[in-house]
């Protein structure tokens, strides 16, 4: 194999691939990183089982700079390479393999050689059979995933909540995730609508990478599914997944469909307020922060205490409040969490009682978008 390249572009597609190589592998040719050359470009990929990431550097666009003298294809290790190239001196670099696997990479005065592998004994990616694509507008998918991934469980006791649930009908898309402490559930309309049913959970570490490689000027995602994988289509880039297996829990009938009392905050506003109480609570063991509500004064309080260092309490200014009076307590860091994901908008807090989950919703189109919250006994 024997190629010269434009740095910069290679760099780009290196780390694109590198967010899916892992240094702590049960396999160790999946620390190393693939290149393909052949007559139509460069393909790089990556794996660590879980994700794999495969990308093509394309012959044809000018920028890339891309001449292939000789088709191949090796494995080389992929953090001393990527770090070599990205040390470069010059614009471009050429690459070459000799029969022993051993491979150059010269740029201007500057010559590297190391040791690759064979590319015959690198996992096969898989295979997704099916024709049956679901498009997506790039920036809803971020905006879903950014608004449930939060929610998932870190526990591998329950493997299932580690990943967020997706359902496909027609032309509707609800994705859910909870680490059954907290539930964040979104729904979105599709602007095309699909054929058939979907149900499946994808693990939130794929979910958080895949979005931060999804670029701003991306219009659209495509996917593919299957029994057991998911392929995501963003331009020259295909991002494998595997799927989580079993069935997840029904968490419909987790959502209250009435409430006892009421306040209505901007959201932006109550965050700032519970990060300030947050900042004693943190210090206590059990970092926990008290709410009490007295609709008839339309007074809402928040406090936050911890015995070593001290205590704050605030009068919160609610847009209102409605219902009877109420005292809770909750983890802010899940309150925090939830508030960030709604931006700056009005957000409705349903109670039922001291003890019951409670919700935050939008003021408008409220079930579109709900965060549940599961309150602590402090008595």
């Amino acid at each position: 194999m024997k190629l010269s390249i434009n740095r910069a572009a290679f760099i780009k597609a290196l780390n694109t691939v590198s967010r899916a190589i892992s240094s702590k592998t049960t396999i160790p040719i999946l620390t190393g990183l693939k290149l393909s050359a052949d007559v139509t470009g460069l393909v790089l990929t990556g794996s660590n089982a879980d994700i794999s990431i495969e990308t093509t550097v394309q012959i044809e666009d000018p920028d890339n700079q891309l001449v292939i003298s000789e088709a191949g294809n090796i494995v080389l290790p992929a953090r001393f390479f990527t770090e070599i190239v990205k040390k470069l001196p010059m614009e471009t670099l050429t690459l070459e393999v000799s029969d022993n696997f051993q491979t150059k990479i010269t740029s201007g005065q500057s010559s590297f050689e190391i040791n690759g592998l064979d590319a015959g004994n690198y996992p096969h990616l898989p295979e997704i059979d099916t024709n049956d694509s679901i498009t997506l507008s790039a920036d809803i998918f971020k905006e879903v995933v950014s608004q449930t991934v939060m929610a998932v469980s870190n526990q591998e006791s329950r493997p299932i909540l580690t990943g967020v649930h997706f359902t496909i009908d027609d032309n509707s898309l609800m994705a859910v995730a909870t680490d059954s402490h907290r539930l964040s559930q979104r729904k979105v309309v599709l602007d095309q609508p699909v054929n058939g049913h979907y149900d499946f959970v994808i693990p939130g570490h794929s979910l958080t990478e895949l979005t931060k490689m999804i670029a701003d000027d991306q219009t659209n995602v495509t996917l593919l599914v299957t029994e057991n994988q998911v392929l995501f289509m963003l331009g020259d880039t295909m991002f494998y997944s595997r799927l989580l297996e079993g069935n997840y829990p029904d968490t419909t009938r987790l959502i209250p469909t009435e409430f006892d009392t009421r306040i209505q905050f901007d959201a932006h506003e109550l965050l700032a307020s519970v990060e300030r109480a947050s900042l004693l609570s943190h210090e206590s063991r059990n970092n926990v922060v008290k709410l009490t509500i007295d609709p008839e004064q339309q007074i809402v309080t928040i406090y936050g205490n911890s015995p070593d260092v001290g205590n704050v309490e605030e009068a919160m200014e609610p847009r209102s409040v409605e219902g009877n009076q109420l005292e809770i307590s909750f983890n802010p860091d899940y309150m925090k969490d939830a508030l960030r994901s709604f931006g700056q908008t009005n957000v409705n807090i349903d109670f039922t009682s001291p003890l019951r989950p409670f919700t935050l919703m939008p003021s408008e189109d409220g079930e579109s978008f709900i965060q549940l919250i599961t309150p602590i006994r402090t008595f």
